[in-house]
């Protein structure tokens, strides 16, 4: 959901205005290179994190696994890397952009993935279309929750995106648990679980940098994506993302946030209070219209007050789900149920 945020009174602060040339990085910090892949969406891009690690690097994310990023990274291994070799790659979480190189890159740097259990785990479920994932589930979950029939053929037509943008795994990894510690170069790392966004989103703080690589769940512009998947129809993932925001408020207000979209920021208190903002807001307005029985796909237009493409399209179903479902649990909406549809009216 990325409609307008309410306002605040205090701004963000954005140290670094420069954006890094595709195939170029700049230093952000003395050990932290940032390194910017482009994204075939409207959202056009994704930062990734290269940290200094004694005489090697540990790169955080790695953008989607398409021919063209593949190609900015070749121009990478050539200067930004001049040889050097990768530690491990880390990544913060299973969606495309984050985790489509991570196979072609540990197998051609002969170096670890690093990432959560869960992320590891939904990404191979996500890619071969298991454990309640795919094209079919999702399509049967947007047709309960009302999305109109050339909709649900138009997100049939798409297939498996995912393994568009993720065209192999690894077959191993190395776990990242909530509180986990980790040395790279003579700094350490330690990892804040976020929820709401993916299973079990993995953010990176160095109090000793004063830094946090944020990955998607702090993100200066636009707000992180919640939505409800077919695994988990009833569950509530807006309630843990806004949970799981009161770990980031605890740190320093001087922190600098080095996000997977969007420049470096510094601003946490803001950014959080900005976000707490915005959900209220939508979730009142869908409150005041649900007097009478709603479904998700007639409060699109309420959500997101744009033409949404097909991509689009599939994450607005989503987290308009995750909008009502958080209502509903919350006692301020009913749902109103029949073996083919869902909708929701107020309480």
């Amino acid at each position: 959901m990325n409609a307008t945020l309410p306002a605040v009174t205090a701004t963000l602060l954005f140290p670094s205005p420069k954006l890094p040339a595709w195939g170029k990085s700049l230093e952000i910090v003395p050990g932290i290179r940032w390194l910017r892949m482009p994204l075939p969406f409207a959202l056009d891009h994704i930062n990734l994190w290269l940290l200094a690690d004694g005489d090697a690097w540990t790169q955080v994310d790695c953008g989607l696994g398409d021919d063209a990023t593949r190609g900015w990274w070749e121009r990478h291994f050539a200067t930004t890397l001049s040889g050097a070799r990768l530690e491990r790659v880390i990544a913060t979480h299973c969606h495309p952009d984050h985790v489509g190189n991570a196979a072609w890159l540990t197998a051609r740097l002969d170096c670890p993935l690093v990432m959560p259990q869960a992320e590891y785990l939904t990404a191979h479920a996500l890619a071969d279309e298991h454990s309640g994932y795919g094209v079919g589930p999702t399509a049967a979950l947007f047709r309960r929750h009302g999305l109109e029939p050339e909709h649900i053929g138009a997100l049939r037509a798409r297939g498996n995106q995912y393994r568009r943008g993720v065209p192999e795994l690894p077959h191993h990894y190395q776990r990242l648990i909530a509180g986990d510690e980790l040395t790279i170069g003579s700094r350490r790392w330690r990892v804040i679980p976020g929820y709401g966004h993916s299973p079990e989103h993995a953010a990176l703080y160095c109090p000793d940098l004063g830094v946090l690589i944020s990955g998607d769940m702090l993100l200066p512009k636009i707000s992180t994506n919640v939505s409800v998947w077919p695994p988990e129809p009833e569950g509530d993932p807006l309630a843990r993302f806004l949970e799981s925001l009161d770990q980031f408020a605890r740190l320093p207000a001087d922190t600098l946030v080095l996000p997977s979209h969007g420049l470096p920021f510094v601003g946490i208190p803001i950014r959080i209070e900005q976000l707490r903002a915005h959900h209220a807001a939508r979730l009142a307005e869908l409150e005041a219209a649900a007097g009478t029985p709603v479904t998700a796909a007639a409060v699109l237009p309420l959500l997101f007050r744009r033409e949404l493409d097909p991509q689009q399209r599939f994450f607005a179903m989503g987290e308009a789900i995750a909008h009502l479902n958080h209502l509903w649990h919350a006692g301020r909406l009913r749902r109103l149920e029949t073996d083919s549809s869902l909708a929701f009216v107020r309480a």
